[in-house]
Parts: C-alpha cells; structure tokens; sequence
C-alpha cells in the first residue's frame, strides 16, 4: 500500500460554456461542488464534466496522482464528455496540491513523500464510495444541475499514479490486513501507471478480479517518488489479472507524466499519446458502460493500433 506516485497539478480553470465553432462538438457544461462528509470531517472537491445531452449519462469518476487536483488531466474529463460521459474529477484532501503549495520549494519533496501514506490512501478510497452517494443524491435533488442527468447503473473508475491505487483498491485489490473497498457500483476500471502489489503476490492481490480493466503504462514509468517502483513492476498488474476483459497499453519511451498535462516532463509525452489514451479510454467505456458490442470487438483486435496510431514498438494486448 506504500507504493505511491507524485503527480503535481498546475491547469488553469477553463471557462464554463465556450462556444463551439461550427463543425465541432459542443463543449460540456462545467460544474465545481464542495460536498461535505461529517462523519469524516472532510469536504471533497469534485469537477464535473456534463455533457450536453439532457438524457441520463454513464457515469466516469477521476481520482488524480499525489499533488494533484480535480483540474488535473482536463484532456481527458473534456473528451469523454464530449463523447456522453458524465466526467466526475475528484481531488483528495491530505494528498492533493496543498501538500506541496503549503510548503517551501525546497521542503517540498520530503512533503510529498510523507502525504504518500496508509492514512491519505485510506482517506482516498472511502472519498470514492463517499462521492457516488453524493451523486445519487444529486440524481433526484429538486434544483441541482445534475438532476436526472446520471446513468448511475453504469459507473467507471479511473486514475493515475496515486490514483491508480484508489481506482485498484475500489476494483477489490487484496492487501496483507483481510480488508476489502470494492465497491460494486463500479462496473469498470482504467489504472494508468498501475501499481504492484505489496506484502502479497500480485497474482493474490489481483487474480480474483472479474471486472473488466484497462491498465496504460510506459517503458520509462519509474516512480518520482519510489525507486523500487519500476516500469516493470507496474505491468504486474495486467500480467495477475484473470483472462476476459482485460487490456493494457504500453508506450515505447513514455515516463510517467506522459500521461498527464500538467505541462511537466514534456519530453516524455509524444504527440500520439493523449489522443490514444483519449481514444482507446473511450472505447473501453463504451463497450462496459454502454454494452457496445462493436467497440469490444474493437478492442480486441489490431485495429488499435493503426486507429489509435500507436507507434512500432507500443504494445496493445488484451486477454
């Protein structure tokens, strides 16, 4: 459970109803909500990507890395509600940007290291749980902007790094301590930068797991944070996981902020990398969120490759 990643938040809000030119798809409605749990003495931050359809949507929850917030990875909450998806973006008091915002730049690192811990990750995964109750809520509230827009038969869980952890601990993760924070509500999982299991073997931590996952990572995705945390050690993840609706991405050179856009680490982020994560994400969530037969054929077959542009030596694989 130690195994934990940095991930710094540093993007703008964008404005809430930009015009779209014609030809484009409109842009989602963009809704920031401060809910309390009193019973944790804790307000969670959630951003909310509302797409433009007034029908009930499927439901996609982000869950952002050590140092970052609700307005980290936009490309992504953007996209998918573009494409009908209700983008929920969560942010983590105790292991968000405070922790480093609070602090001198030189003191800034030893602070990461110390939010990187079982406390904040256990805060983490009981926000998740605590975030979808607020969400049905919502869903039948006279007057909330979400009234009636949530699909919440069909919720997917994603995150990066530190998220990665919270989105594997909700998929039913084993740990040493017999503690389970699966959440049945959630139909479907996307880890990118996963993490390998500690005090267990992956394939007891993972091989039990049923749902369906999508797991992305790089050849270069080490750990900012934890040595021992290699790019090899975070493909366990997939190789424990049963057969059946299972999937991984592997970039050829990506290190670990090629997954996100906080503008850090540039050079580790190729042109081809966030329309494929954007692309293949959303295939991966219309085939499990909305029963699209045709994009879970797609998924398993070559045709990702060339669709998504993957480069010679990115690997797509599926079992």
């Amino acid at each position: 459970m130690r195994t934990i990643f940095l991930l710094f938040s540093l993007v703008s809000c964008l404005p809430l109803f930009p015009a779209p030119s014609h030809g484009e798809e409109a842009a989602p409605q963009v809704h920031r909500f401060e809910p309390a749990d009193a019973s944790r003495e804790r307000t969670v931050p959630v951003k909310v990507y509302l797409p433009p359809a007034t029908t009930p949507q499927a439901v996609v929850i982000f869950s952002h890395g050590l140092g970052g917030s609700r307005e980290n990875s936009a490309y992504l909450g953007e996209f998918w509600a573009k494409k009908g998806y209700v983008a929920v973006f969560v942010q983590h008091a105790g292991s968000d940007e405070e922790v480093w915002k609070s602090v001198e730049r030189a003191n800034r690192m030893e602070a990461l290291k110390k939010a990187a811990s079982v406390t904040t990750a256990l805060a983490r995964y009981a926000d998740i749980p605590f975030v979808i109750d607020r969400l049905e809520e919502w869903n039948t509230a006279e007057g909330h902007a979400l009234k009636g827009r949530l699909d919440l038969e069909h919720i997917g869980l994603c995150g990066h790094s530190f998220g990665a952890v919270t989105t594997q601990a909700l998929m039913g993760q084993r740990f040493v301590v017999d503690r389970s924070f699966l959440d049945p509500r959630i139909d479907a999982f996307f880890a990118m930068s996963p993490s390998a299991s500690k005090g267990i073997s992956s394939s007891q931590a993972f091989g039990h797991i049923t749902a369906p996952v999508l797991c992305m990572t790089g050849t270069e995705d080490g750990s900012p944070i934890t040595p021992e945390t290699t790019p090899e050690s975070r493909r366990e993840l997939y190789a424990a996981l049963p057969a059946g609706d299972k999937y991984q991405l592997v970039f050829d050179g990506a290190g670990h902020f090629a997954f996100s856009d906080t503008g850090l680490y540039d050079e580790q982020r190729k042109a081809h990398h966030h329309p494929a994560i954007q692309q293949l994400s959303t295939r991966f969530w219309d085939a499990y969120l909305k029963g699209d037969a045709a994009a879970k054929a797609w998924l398993q077959s070559e045709k990702p490759r060339a669709e998504a542009k993957l480069l010679e030596n990115d690997v797509w694989e599926w079992k």
